[in-house]
């Protein structure tokens, strides 16, 4: 238990009748980032909710930085940072103003510690503008900043660059990158699965108010079928050829490709090309395909996802 910064067991929350977590159990390595992927619904904010002690659970053992949220909230408080959804900051204040406010209600915040983070989310020129002017992506930059004036430990990230362009939302993976390479804890929530792919080195995917699976990335896309080959060629006639050959491949004739099943290893595809050379058939394109996280999503949710714009 010593090297989790969050450890759930059993976790159980009801509103009146309709159950939203139903026995949930996460661990949460300290220094890492862990998103909890789920569809609208799923109780995914109810979840966060509990943990940053905003919401009392009905059930169950849940601990974040070592303490009890439910006997040690103030403990918890101290130790953990959260940003919403939206950018909490105040657009009539500057975002120097901002950040000062947040040291006059922390009781934590480092000497000089405005002039670091305005230097290091790169807020210096615009720390006397308004942050009603703001861009999108400087807001959340801001939002976050504030977040981490009282230097938590754990930090709780609310799907953090929806409405974000490219960009920005890449900046604040790299922000999210430097935090934990400092030793920090990311609890992420987000419907951007390439941004949890990105981040995270572990996933849990929470559907109906219980976690259906949970693994690093990687385990969870070797868990979906669907790796194939895909073969291209310059003319009908050697498309023809492979796919007698290859069997168990899948034409398309339009675009010239053969997608044949593969588990992505090396040596199936060392197998392939072997029995392409054996009959003389040569391929133009060759291209290995794995599910993603979206495949994941959809698999085990039988939703697919739903990505803010």
């Amino acid at each position: 238990m010593t090297n989790l910064a969050i450890a759930v067991s059993g976790l159980r929350k009801a509103y009146k009748d309709k159950v939203v977590l139903d026995g949930v159990d996460l661990e949460v390595g300290t220094g890492t980032v862990f998103a909890l992927l789920g569809p609208n619904g799923a109780g995914k904010t109810t979840a966060v909710n509990v943990l940053t002690t905003l919401t009392a659970a009905d059930g169950g053992e849940v601990r974040v930085a070592g303490y009890d949220v439910g006997k040690e909230a103030k403990e918890v408080r101290r130790a953990i940072g959260v940003t919403g959804q939206f950018a909490a900051v105040d657009e009539l204040l500057t975002g120097e103003e901002n950040l000062r406010l947040m040291v006059d209600l922390s009781r934590r915040a480092e000497e000089g510690v405005v002039g670091r983070l305005l230097e290091r989310f790169e807020l210096g020129e615009a720390a006397k503008k308004a942050a009603g002017t703001y861009s999108g992506g400087m807001r959340r930059k801001l939002d976050l900043a504030m977040t981490l004036v009282g230097d938590p430990k754990i930090i709780f990230l609310d799907e953090p660059t929806t409405g974000l362009d490219p960009r920005s939302r890449r900046t604040m993976w790299e922000i999210v990158k430097e935090l934990v390479g400092e030793g920090v804890t990311v609890f992420l929530t987000t419907q951007y699965l390439e941004e949890a792919d990105q981040l995270a080195d572990r996933v849990a995917v929470l559907d109906g108010g219980r976690v259906v699976a949970e693994g690093t990335p990687e385990e969870l896309k070797r868990r979906i079928p669907g790796t194939h080959i895909r073969l291209r060629f310059t003319n009908v006639e050697e498309l023809e050829a492979a796919a007698r050959v290859l069997t168990d491949g899948k034409r398309e004739d339009e675009a010239l490709t053969l997608r044949v099943p593969g588990d992505g290893g090396t040596r199936s595809l060392r197998v392939l090309l072997d029995r392409l050379d054996e009959y003389a058939v040569s391929a133009e394109e060759l291209s290995v395909h794995t599910p993603d996280l979206d495949d994941v999503f959809l698999a085990l949710t039988g939703h697919a996802t739903e990505v803010s714009a």
